[in-house]
């Protein structure tokens, strides 16, 4: 567990994400994080893993790639990343900070159970090692623009760890679409909720046999104000604490005494 405040430019930081080693959202963080920092390390995914979530390979052996100083490819997922990271690349010096990104969309509401690059920061979390996973929303067009997350990321780390969080928590950041003069503000919120997956679309092969394409998320209720979901749908970058324990405290109060 790193100490707060925590000094970046004499900082260990460790970065990844689940586009892969060569997306260019990793590409803008490592660039910004080596303006900051004397100490950047890079252990990304060989390829992109887009919706891997917390997952584990566990029925083949993985295989680590130097892909230069200070910079690794790992042949699974975000989360065998930090596995190996953490306990086999810096075993012996761990990072102060992992930073996962920046996401090619947004990763907002219930994204947070599908994401690998939630995962990342989730396994350095429960590693020991704070972790800020950012994603930049496309819009609606789908355009790669990331001014939004070039223009905000490396002020916005520097406020993070200047206060820190609990040991136990993560951070979710979101970037709007858009440009950086159209940002609203930046809003610490609650999970939302939008869903993934229900739209599906089916087409036939030439050999006339059916296959499927998962499409597009959606909002499955009104967002309240104070959610990651309102917040980038206004314009606004997103801020939200994310706790690794999922316990539902009412709902637990309510067996023990049913089961007593």
């Amino acid at each position: 567990m790193s100490d707060w405040p925590l000094d970046l430019k004499g900082s260990r930081i460790l970065v990844s994400n689940d586009d892969g080693f060569g997306a260019p959202g990793l590409i803008i963080l490592r660039r910004i994080l080596e303006s900051l920092c004397d100490d950047v390390w890079v252990v990304a995914p060989e390829i992109e893993q887009s919706g891997a979530g917390h997952s584990l390979t566990l029925g083949r052996p993985l295989r680590i790639k130097e892909r230069g100083p200070k910079a690794y490819s790992i042949d699974g997922t975000p989360t065998d990343c930090m596995l190996l990271s953490i306990n086999r690349i810096l075993v012996d010096h761990k990072p102060d900070l992992v930073l996962s990104g920046v996401n090619r969309g947004s990763n907002l509401g219930e994204d947070v159970t599908y994401s690998g690059t939630i995962a990342v920061a989730f396994e350095a979390t429960i590693l020991g090692v704070p972790a800020i996973a950012f994603s930049q929303d496309l819009g609606e067009g789908g355009v790669e623009d990331w001014r939004v997350g070039e223009a905000h990321l490396a002020d916005l780390t520097k406020r993070l760890v200047q206060t820190g969080w609990p040991a136990n928590t993560l951070i979710n950041v979101n970037f709007p679409s858009g440009s950086p003069d159209t940002v609203t503000g930046i809003r610490a919120t609650s999970q939302g909720r939008e869903k993934v997956g229900d739209h599906i679309a089916q087409a036939f092969d030439p050999s006339g046999r059916a296959y499927y394409w998962i499409g597009k998320k959606h909002i499955v209720e009104d967002a309240a104000i104070d959610t990651d979901v309102a917040a980038v749908s206004a314009g606004a970058i997103s801020v939200t604490p994310i706790d690794l324990d999922f316990t539902d405290r009412e709902t637990l109060g309510d067996l023990s005494r049913i089961l007593a």
